[in-house]
């Protein structure tokens, strides 16, 4: 096991090995969730060195109390593998969200596991043969449609919430935990959820926060990422002690993120960095930088800046939180939920969901309906355009040959974009995090981390909030994010609670990417087989087929700079 970064956040066991009595072995990365809980269940089943022992231990001690049952109690983000000496069992697990990667494959009749996919592949991939399901959904989906796969067709990963049992030359890997929430939460009164919300984001702070409780925060002007500054800024008990960034993209000036985060940070009392992001964006020089990450990431582009901002960081505090998971865990699933109502016969609580959702919506929410399906369909809208939709989801220059090779049409029927979409109340919400999106989007922070001494978490990924959030009736609560903005009442400047979702209408790197031509370096005796080089998008193309290729350009740059056989 290797360590991506140092840390200093003394909640993080990172790179540790812990052993009892030369019986039972840990190695690994551990931060957890709610380890008070743990030692005072294992202190009342008579293990009383829980009392004093750290992240990694405690996973050790609950094996050994409870066996493999006991590893199903953890919660946080973690990473390792336990040998059982006497029972001569291997037990490799990641945590729920995948956070932390960990990898296997064979050698032989070795087993190799670690959380560096380069050294596992060394040994278990000597040939360094690429996955070429793996870089055909990268190709078209930005990360793998099938989570136990890896750029290496020798070496496969160990989805999230899943735990790879080795015994007696028999390997199998099987899932420990599931997302699922069954019935909406119920609570007396409504500030009730206002106050759970806060408290549960709060104790995901506190388990996040190093010991001298400072941290700072990604921050938009958008509702999730200052909320979650204005409950840090609690739970540190000193503005002082929480900094922010907010990344600002000339091309969405007129978003006002900047503006929007500066009312906040002012109205927190806590210092606030913007960092001009355009020219971030992308680096012209990235082919030589001699940056090289374990699979194909969009982040390659900008590496160096990616360094550069994150030893800036860095310097300003070891521990940062990134605000992202609410927008999918409040998905407005309106139709699924009355539906789900009318189908159990719950006609108390549907007649309360639908006044509550006429009562949240107000008199101006209802007019803009009106207008919008007044409104006359768009040219083609009316017509079938389902037709060429097999011929969409492929971008033109995918080589014809990896289509039929591997099926590629029929995989993206069968598979889709990932996500289970079939909860019977919530399915948006579900689909939104269960799909490999996830996979990518832990990847690029873990690979921000191996470029500097930055440590990110993800508070609102601590189970306890996001089964909160997704368990709270989306009528009204997931309404435009009514539970943050009805909690953060007083916490937040009235501007930024009453603002609405807003997007980036164009990507700072589909603007550098058409700047510097990059079609014009591209490699095409790397691509063969993967990418019909010759209808790349032109410089000069449009923003969004600029964006789409940009994976063409990540899978030429780690073709091109796997290790040597």
């Amino acid at each position: 096991m290797r360590s991506t970064a140092p840390s200093d956040a003394g909640l993080v066991d990172r790179a540790c090995v812990e052993s009892l009595d030369d019986r039972l072995w840990l190695v690994g990365e551990v931060r957890l969730d709610g380890a008070d809980e743990l030692r005072r269940h294992l202190a009342a089943a008579g293990t009383v060195e829980a009392a004093t022992a750290g992240p990694a231990r405690l996973c050790l001690l609950a094996y050994a109390r409870w066996g493999e049952p006991g590893l199903d109690r953890i919660a946080g983000d973690f990473a390792f593998v336990i040998w059982d000496e006497p029972r001569q069992v291997l037990l490799a697990m990641t945590d729920q969200w995948g956070k932390r990667p960990l990898f296997h494959g064979r050698a032989g009749s070795m087993r190799v596991v670690g959380n560096a996919l380069d050294a596992v592949a060394a040994i278990a991939a000597p040939g360094r043969e690429a996955d070429d399901y793996w870089i055909a959904d990268f190709l078209t989906l930005g990360a793998s449609r099938e989570a136990h796969r890896t750029a290496y067709r020798d070496v496969a990963r160990v989805p999230p919430a899943h735990r790879l049992r080795w015994h007696a030359g028999e390997a199998g890997c099987r899932p420990y935990w599931r997302l699922d929430v069954a019935e909406p939460l119920v609570l007396a009164r409504r500030d009730d959820y206002l106050q759970r919300f806060r408290d549960l984001v709060q104790q995901a702070i506190a388990d996040r926060l190093p010991p001298a409780g400072d941290v700072g925060i990604s921050m938009s002007g958008g509702l999730d990422s200052t909320a979650l500054a204005a409950l840090s800024v609690r739970r540190a008990g000193d503005a002082k002690q929480v900094g922010a960034m907010c990344i600002h993209i000339e091309a969405s000036a007129g978003a006002r993120e900047d503006a929007f985060a500066t009312m906040a940070a002012d109205h927190l009392g806590i210092d606030l960095r913007i960092v001009p992001f355009d020219a971030l964006s992308y680096d012209p020089d990235w082919q030589s930088r001699g940056i090289r990450p374990a699979e194909p990431l969009f982040g390659i582009v900008n590496a160096h800046h990616l360094r550069g901002l994150g030893e800036s960081l860095a310097a300003r505090h070891a521990v940062w939180f990134e605000g992202e998971g609410p927008d999918n865990a409040l998905a407005f699933d309106r139709d699924p939920y009355l539906s789900w109502l009318w189908r159990r016969r719950d006609w108390s609580r549907l007649a309360g969901s639908l006044a509550s959702y006429a009562r949240v919506k107000g008199a101006r929410g209802w007019l803009e309906s009106l207008r919008r399906h007044a409104r006359p369909p768009a040219d083609g809208v009316a017509g079938g355009v389902a037709g060429g939709a097999a011929d969409e989801s492929l971008p033109r220059w995918i080589d014809p040959g990896l289509v039929q090779r591997l099926h590629l049409r029929q995989r993206i029927d069968d598979l889709g974009a990932g996500g289970d979409g079939s909860h019977p109340w919530h399915p948006e919400a579900f689909r939104s995090l269960t799909g490999p999106a996830w996979q990518r989007h832990f990847a690029g922070y873990g690979f921000e981390e191996a470029l500097s001494p930055v440590q990110w978490h993800h508070p609102y990924f601590d189970l306890r909030v996001m089964t909160f959030l997704l368990s709270v009736p989306p009528i009204p609560w997931a309404w435009k994010k009514s539970l943050l903005r009805e909690a953060m009442k007083g916490w937040l400047p009235e501007p930024v609670l009453r603002r609405p979702k807003t997007g980036v209408p164009v990507a700072p790197v589909a603007v550098a990417l058409a700047r510097h031509g990059l079609p014009a370096v591209m490699a095409p005796t790397r691509l063969a087989g993967y990418v019909d080089r010759a209808r790349l998008p032109p410089a000069d193309g449009p923003e969004g087929d600029l964006l789409q290729s940009l994976a063409v350009y990540a899978v030429d740059h780690w073709l091109a700079t796997r290790p040597a056989t």
